[in-house]
């Protein structure tokens, strides 16, 4: 069921939380900084309020965001571990498809990235392809940790629009 931004205003903080929470993978608290920037003109005000809120979070808090969200192809999406936005985010991206061989590159991936950056590699994978997403791999383990940091933040807000715009008419 999709929201009207009437509906979504209309809320209660806790039906607010309730309906927004995993926008920001295991990080309701997003959605209730967010929650007293009501009433939201569009979906845009949204995105935006929430945006801030994230943008307005301590370091500390920005990093657990970040070390929330699963490795791409990782282990937990064969064992079925993911939430359902997820799940569905990485299988419209072919990554429940992948080769063997693809598996291992991604595996090898996820392990020198995370063993470089201290956190998961962070990608908005809808309407990616599977050799988009390994070139982004590549190209963004020779980044220094403080771009990664913030290409996180950006690439979680990307996700956040979309499940928004998944939510939300």
């Amino acid at each position: 069921m999709k929201y009207t931004i009437a509906a979504l205003n209309a809320l209660n903080p806790a039906d607010f939380v309730k309906l927004l929470g995993g926008v920001y993978e295991h990080s309701p608290w997003v959605a209730e900084r967010a929650y007293p920037a009501r009433p939201f003109a569009d979906r845009e005000a949204l995105l935006t309020a929430m945006c801030d809120s994230l943008a307005q979070a301590s370091y500390e808090e920005q990093l657990a965001l970040i070390r929330a969200h699963p490795d791409l192809a990782g282990k937990a999406a064969l064992r079925g571990e993911l939430t359902a936005a997820s799940t569905n985010e990485q299988a419209s991206a072919g990554l429940d498809q992948c080769s063997p061989e693809e598996l291992a590159r991604f595996h090898d991936l996820n392990t020198r990235y995370k063993d470089r950056f201290e956190f998961p590699f962070i990608m908005a994978v809808k309407n990616a392809t599977r050799q988009q997403i390994l070139g982004g791999f590549e190209t963004r383990l020779h980044n220094s940790k403080s771009e990664e940091f913030a290409m996180a933040l950006s690439q979680i807000n990307r996700i956040a629009m979309f499940r928004v715009n998944d939510l939300i008419l």
